[in-house]
């Protein structure tokens, strides 16, 4: 499956970076949300995007949305670098890659790296964009102005 501008966001599960189960349909369908794809932690790419929504965080916040981090990396990885970089938004582990074949992430760099892709979600679960970017910093901006097209 891969999820395109238009469709619903179907509800799934992950361990965050405490280990707790996470479902979806706890924000599904109650406010905006933006879902970033990264690589790995503590690459620099992947710290300067995590960095990134974090400084700006508030903003995202202050509009009704959350944000959450996906990537296959471990819950004690996710929490080391949750906790090093001061994160205050959800990280999420996907070790079985389920969530990037759930969302149609696919790799970049002939296949080498994981993909890089922001998806912005309505308060009605509809995605209504996606992002894909291997430039880090580019995905904030991107996301930012979305939500606010969306709320303003």
């Amino acid at each position: 499956m891969s999820l395109k501008i238009g469709d619903i966001v179907p509800n799934f599960t992950a361990k965050d970076s405490h280990g707790q189960v996470f479902e979806s349909k706890s924000v599904l369908g109650r406010k905006p949300l933006v879902i970033y794809f990264y690589p790995k932690d503590n690459t620099p790419g992947c710290t300067t995007e995590a960095c990134s929504f974090r400084d700006q965080y508030e903003d995202f916040k202050d509009l009704g949305a959350e944000v959450i981090g996906i990537s296959s990396d471990s819950v004690k990885s996710h929490h080391k670098f949750a906790k090093k970089h001061e994160l205050p938004f959800i990280l999420l582990s996907d070790q079985d890659k389920r969530l990037r074949q759930l969302f149609g992430v696919r790799n970049n760099l002939f296949g080498l790296l994981p993909g890089r892709v922001t998806y912005v979600i309505d308060r009605n679960g509809v995605v209504i964009l996606i992002f894909d970017s291997m430039n880090a910093a580019s995905h904030i901006p991107k996301a930012l102005e979305t939500i606010k097209e969306l709320v303003l």
